[in-house]
């Protein structure tokens, strides 16, 4: 089993200004184990085909993460941000599932 290091993203939507929401990204660092390591294709209608991967990671949870498991958005793992698709809660620890890459900048905005 490999191990793992790296920077998760906890997403908190605030309102920035009247009637504008953005989401803000807090970043903290865990340890684990990468308990699966796989990648598939998913097919578009687009000219390439998009690489998801099928990753589960194990972390060691601590008790901020335990409060917000809910509010993970993404885990670096091998250079890139990929979205986390699931959360199993086995304490003490985490395991994360994850899947395509995590895109930036996203904004809801409300009347």
């Amino acid at each position: 089993m490999a191990k793992f290091y790296g920077m998760i993203g906890y997403g908190e939507t605030v309102e920035t200004t009247p009637g504008v929401w953005e989401e803000q990204i807090t970043e903290r660092p865990y340890y684990g184990d990468l308990i699966r390591n796989t990648r598939r294709l998913q097919s578009t209608d687009q000219l390439n085909d998009n690489i998801n991967v099928a990753n589960d990671i194990s972390i060691v949870a601590d008790p901020f993460a335990n409060q917000n498991f809910h509010s993970m958005r993404y885990v670096e793992f091998m250079g890139a941000k990929w979205k986390i698709s699931n959360v199993e809660v086995q304490y003490p620890r985490l395991i994360l599932s994850i899947g395509g890459v995590y895109t930036d900048g996203e904004q809801t905005s409300t009347s």
